[in-house]
């Protein structure tokens, strides 16, 4: 039986226009923490005490942790723009910052920029749902065994049950639209009657809630990798095992053109034969942290850009041909407690935005049938969100994306993404009848504006946030260069998160 819905559509439009929230404060900025103001010492930061419930202001607030670098120019200046990293859970202040060294100076020029460490992520009261060091000790589970099956649906029991212990109050305020209206007052705390914004991943479909909601407070958007808004979530995860997969052969391809290089082989089916045997030998005995879990994530994660293609290849080859694991066991990244944030905030957010299965047969069906023409992720992206189907506070309906009001709005999305399928795309450029959608052709990359060195695609963002001009209509540029391997570059590092 699915869960019950907690906020439907006609509730969700009657809070966005009723003056229920009391009127945002002033923000008053002063020094960074210091994880934040050594590596981006120019930004500043101002806490904002927001309503745990929207619907309910008595019930208490939680605080928000905001980031502003003022624009350069202001005699140029055109307002503030919003930034979202995406996730749900990635630190937005962080990802501002490193936004403050990537976009355009005509960007930085224009408007003051703008991070917000979402409610109960990294200095947002902050919430855990598990002790990392001991729930993700690696290596975990193997995600494809049958044998363990049982252990990987205790384990997503466990973690929903120590969400309800350890946060179960901030539990069913946790959702897109909640988090719609907390940046509404954000807006409001700056003193700006519209905003401009700037979203990747699931920022897209912050984004795109947050105009739904509040339209007439839009200026210009950018959704960046973006979310099919018909599909949230539990569709949209599904999606992802056939994109992944398909990625994942391309990746094959690439890795077998440079086989001079590699060893690995000089097709597709040579290079997945020894990706399947490092598979195998994980799973006869691991090599310290490095199971198969952290093979498939390891190699999932690389998918989402070129970044880790050559790290990867060389780490394969280093393991299959010269029995050196080291390479491959460097490039597992332990779960600290900042990635125990990010993780809950990922599966609450999920699970409370729309409703999941809540018996075991449908997901199971589900992943075995993808399994059999997308086997890397199929399993391994079923168990990332299994705690939804016994998740401690109720589900919503999702919003209803409709791109009323909306000015015109900028989608960029390459063809070949992993997370963020570029069928989502097409439904959300459907959805929002003022966009027009930017495509990079040949390319599977995560995250495109001011991050995979497109200089067309940057061209075409910086118009559109600067001058509002944008494209007469949709269109499709060249895919940015692979990577070489007899000149590797410098990682560029996207920060982002949605899986």
């Amino acid at each position: 039986m699915q869960r019950s819905t907690a906020l439907g559509l006609i509730a969700a439009t009657v809070l966005a226009t009723c003056p229920a929230a009391q009127a945002a404060p002033a923000l008053h900025f002063g020094p960074c923490p210091e994880d934040v103001s050594t590596p981006y010492p120019e930004l500043r930061c101002a806490g904002l005490d927001v309503p745990l419930d929207h619907a309910d202001p008595a019930a208490g607030t939680v605080r928000l942790l905001i980031s502003r670098l003022p624009a350069r120019d202001p005699a140029t200046r055109r307002g503030a723009l919003l930034t979202n990293p995406g996730g749900p859970g990635g630190p937005g202040i962080a990802f501002a910052g490193s936004l403050s060294r990537r976009l355009p100076d005509a960007v930085l020029n224009s408007y003051d920029l703008i991070g917000v460490d979402i409610r109960h992520t990294a200095h947002s009261t902050p919430i855990h749902c598990v002790d990392a060091a001991t729930y993700w000790r690696a290596p975990l589970p193997d995600p494809d065994a049958e044998a363990a099956r049982e252990r990987n649906w205790r384990r997503a029991a466990e973690y929903a049950a120590g969400c309800a212990q350890r946060a179960g109050r901030y539990l069913p305020h946790l959702t897109t639209p909640t988090i719609a209206r907390d940046l509404d007052l954000v807006r409001e705390a700056l003193g700006e009657q519209r905003i401009s914004f700037l979203g990747y991943s699931w920022g897209t479909y912050l984004g795109a809630v947050y105009g739904r909601l509040f339209p007439h407070r839009v200026d210009r958007m950018v959704l960046d990798s973006v979310v099919d808004p018909s599909r949230v979530w539990y569709a949209n995860n599904l999606a992802q095992d056939v994109a992944v997969q398909r990625r994942l052969g391309r990746y094959f391809d690439w890795v077998a053109r440079h086989h001079g290089t590699f060893g690995l082989g000089a097709d597709r089916e040579r290079v997945h034969s020894a990706w399947r045997a490092v598979r195998a030998e994980l799973r006869r005995a691991p090599r310290g942290p490095l199971g198969p879990s952290e093979l498939i994530g390891t190699t999932f994660t690389a998918l989402y850009g070129e970044d880790d293609w050559i790290r990867l290849a060389e780490a394969l080859a280093a393991f299959h041909l010269r029995g050196d694991d080291r390479p491959l066991v460097g490039m597992v990244v332990p779960k600290d407690a900042a990635a125990e944030n990010a993780n809950a905030i990922y599966n609450a957010v999920e699970c409370a935005d729309a409703p999941w299965p809540a018996d075991r047969a449908t997901w199971e069906r589900d992943a075995a049938a993808m399994a059999r023409h997308s086997p890397l992720a199929a399993w391994y992206n079923l168990w990332s969100v299994a705690p939804c189907r016994t998740w401690p506070a109720p589900s919503g309906q999702p919003v209803r994306i409709t791109g009323a009001g909306l000015p015109p709005v900028l989608l960029l999305n390459s063809v070949h993404d992993v997370a963020t399928p570029y069928a989502g795309a097409l439904r959300m450029h459907r959805a929002l009848p003022s966009s027009v959608l930017v495509t990079e052709r040949d390319s599977g990359a995560h995250g495109l504006y001011a991050m995979a060195g497109n200089a067309e695609i940057d061209r075409i963002g910086t118009d559109y946030l600067v001058r509002g001009s944008l494209p007469a209509g949709d269109v499709a540029v060249p895919g940015h260069p692979k990577p070489d391997p007899a000149a590797p570059g410098p990682p560029r590092g996207r920060q982002l998160v949605l899986r």
